[in-house]
């Protein structure tokens, strides 16, 4: 009595603590209906013909979408979709058949009434609209569903009477919406009102005016959009006329959350509160800001402590302020949540080197960054050469004639290239050659005598060039242009273009040592 074909005669489940494995005895039935030899062999009819009744069958009716089970005891099969008529707790109306539930349901057709029982509770438990006083009277047919096409006509055509009827009786709500039954004995008036109103007045005029019996129902904004409305702005129908059955407050916490914004117009549905799609990931979105440290909390990161300034709940980032090594504030890192350690335990601010300030740029952006700056440095370079060596070109024809009496040269040009003594002289030169022979005599030796030292401190370092950095120093000639690697980058580019402006000079102008201007003359 004690093996397992015992347990199976007797009926007992062997507990699964149990060592020794329960057997399974196949059954026939099951068997034959997995066989694809089978099933392929049997056409739609035979199958149809072999499925039984249900014996209950789950329904959805009336227009707040009520759900009920109720039995069933024709001899139909219907399918999920199909209308019925039922008698439920208010009247006889028609309702839509959602599924059978059958103690097995094994066929993927039904489900199990565990299944709907939990499904009930996680909707909403007690507050679901679940209804169990019924029953299945039949099969719609073609004249069930004409005249509750008639009675949906009718009530629409009657939503004017009866908003007319209650404006004359002051009533201190609005009409939304009427529902009349299949039968026809029970008329439906649902109101909109925030407080308790009596409505016995308007109940008992209605009552005489349509002759059946009136039942006023209070909604609220929420319920007055499951009656009425019918798309959302994401294009589908709206969640609590398509599915919902229990409309659960929302708060702007959800919102802020998930990084919403908290337009109220943007957020808010077709009634006017915020959106019941704000819930759907509001328990996932709490379940990862649980992981996140809190704002200004202390944490560690691999390249040193710092301060949590913000942080990215779906991506589980965490933007750092770190510690400078002189005791303030240094730059912002962004760190994955996984990453972050104990501040005591991290390395110091000084233990770890600054990382490349151009982390995480893309190459394009590199190479423009740098070019940037090249040409911001030239263009430094170039505002004080001209602040430092005379006017422009206005100039230029006056002091090209004097420097052709004396018997002078022109100034090298800018781009370093010889200059013909019969070419044009650069503008800075002329100014100054015109103040020299304007003196003469002792005033142009003088002037000849501070030449070599003006072309000295020509040779000196630019002080507002030494002082901008050069960006290719750190990131090498490579990751640069080739608008900015050619040679007149770097302290040889500037050594070559003062080796051409003293060749310029040397060549031709009277105040040099090889000049032949009144210097050499007086000498």
């Amino acid at each position: 009595m004690g093996g397992p074909s015992a347990a199976a005669e007797t009926g007992h489940a062997r507990s699964p603590l149990h060592s020794a494995p329960m057997s399974i005895v196949p059954l026939p039935i099951f068997e034959r209906d997995a066989d694809p030899k089978f099933r392929d062999a049997m056409t739609d009819e035979e199958i149809y013909a072999r499925l039984k009744p249900p014996t209950s069958i789950v329904v959805k009716f009336g227009r707040m979408k009520l759900v009920g089970e109720y039995p069933y005891r024709g001899d139909a099969k219907p399918g999920c979709g199909s209308k019925l008529v039922v008698r439920s707790f208010r009247a006889v109306e028609i309702a839509e058949m959602l599924t059978t539930t059958c103690s097995n349901s094994g066929c993927g057709k039904s489900v199990s009434r565990s299944e709907m029982l939990n499904y009930i509770e996680n909707s909403g438990g007690r507050e679901y609209p679940f209804q169990t006083n019924g029953e299945v009277l039949r099969v719609a047919t073609v004249e069930d569903l004409n005249r509750a096409t008639a009675c949906a006509d009718k009530a629409r055509g009657a939503l004017g009477r009866v908003r007319e009827i209650a404006g004359g009786l002051r009533f201190p709500a609005k009409i939304v919406d009427l529902e009349l039954t299949l039968d026809e004995s029970l008329l439906l008036v649902y109101y909109l009102s925030d407080e308790r109103i009596d409505f016995r007045e308007v109940a008992q005029a209605l009552a005489r005016e349509y002759g059946c019996r009136i039942e006023m129902r209070q909604v609220g904004a929420r319920d007055e959009a499951r009656l009425v409305a019918d798309y959302e702005r994401c294009g589908q129908h709206c969640c609590c006329k398509n599915f919902l059955k229990v409309l659960k407050p929302i708060s702007m916490k959800s919102a802020k959350i998930q990084k919403a914004t908290l337009d109220p117009l943007k957020i808010s549905g077709r009634c006017g509160r915020l959106m019941c799609c704000l819930r759907y990931e509001d328990a996932t979105y709490e379940e990862l800001r649980k992981r996140l440290p809190k704002n200004k909390t202390r944490v560690g990161t691999p390249e040193g402590p710092g301060i949590v300034v913000d942080s990215k709940i779906l991506v589980q980032l965490v933007l750092v302020q770190l510690d400078s090594p002189d005791g303030g504030f240094g730059r912002e890192i962004a760190v994955p949540v996984e990453d972050l350690m104990d501040p005591d335990a991290c390395p110091k601010p000084g233990e770890v080197a600054d990382s490349d300030p151009l982390r995480g740029m893309s190459a394009r952006k590199v190479r423009a960054k740098i070019a940037g700056a090249r040409d911001e440095k030239l263009a430094k370079q170039d505002r004080y050469r001209d602040k430092n060596t005379g006017p422009g070109p206005a100039d230029g024809a006056a002091g090209g004639a004097s420097d052709g009496a004396a018997g002078t040269s022109s100034a090298a040009p800018r781009d370093g290239t010889d200059a013909a003594p019969g070419d044009g002289a650069a503008p800075a030169k002329k100014k100054r050659r015109r103040k020299r022979k304007k003196g003469g005599g002792a005033d142009a030796a003088g002037a000849a005598a501070r030449e070599p030292a003006a072309d000295a401190g020509d040779d000196a370092s630019d002080p507002i060039a030494d002082a901008i950095p050069d960006p290719s120093e750190d990131l090498g000639a490579d990751s640069l242009p080739e608008s900015a690697r050619d040679g007149e980058q770097g302290e040889g580019g500037r050594r070559r273009r003062r080796r051409r402006r003293r060749k310029g000079r040397g060549g031709g102008e009277g105040g040099g040592p090889a000049g032949g201007g009144p210097s050499g003359s007086e000498g």
